[in-house]
């Protein structure tokens, strides 16, 4: 990883939808050069894909929240059913195992508070091993995700 495959990353994270002609350009090298590099940064998973960015109320997707998850045990099978029922739940848009007094907390995105409701009793309840959740609606996006913090690491790599 070189400082061109990272200025080649915080491009990308920018505008997925760049041209490989437009990158070479604007970063100053050949278009081969610029091919080569994207495709080496894919098959090494570095760069995982490209997403377009949707905004949810727009879809009428109203109401966000964390929910927070503690497992009853952390034994190998129940932690493995359950982290498969949750990539199989549509309306669970991440899961991060973290520390601290919960074991799990879900970014969940639903159209309203009745849905978020039966979200938690119905599904995220019944899920394998959990005993207790606590739930935190997001009134406000502060901060979006603006990707990773990759300016910073071209300054401390030059």
């Amino acid at each position: 990883m070189d400082t061109l495959d990272l200025k080649i990353l915080q491009a990308l994270q920018n505008n997925g939808r760049k041209k490989n002609s437009d990158l070479a350009k604007e970063l100053g090298v050949a278009p081969s050069t610029m091919l080569e590099r994207v495709r080496r940064l894919e098959e090494t998973g570095t760069l995982k894909g490209y997403r377009a960015s949707i905004d949810s109320k727009k879809l009428g997707f109203g109401v966000e929240a964390f929910v927070s998850l503690i497992l009853s045990r952390h034994e190998a099978k129940i932690v493995r059913e359950f982290e498969e029922e949750i990539k199989n739940t549509p309306h669970i848009r991440a899961c991060y195992n973290i520390t601290g007094r919960f074991d799990y907390i879900l970014h969940v995105c639903v159209h309203d508070l009745d849905q978020l409701g039966n979200l938690i009793k119905s599904e995220i309840m019944s899920l394998p091993g959990v005993v207790k959740s606590e739930t935190f609606i997001i009134f406000t996006e502060i901060k979006p995700d603006t990707g990773l913090p990759l300016a910073d690491e071209l300054i401390n790599g030059e």
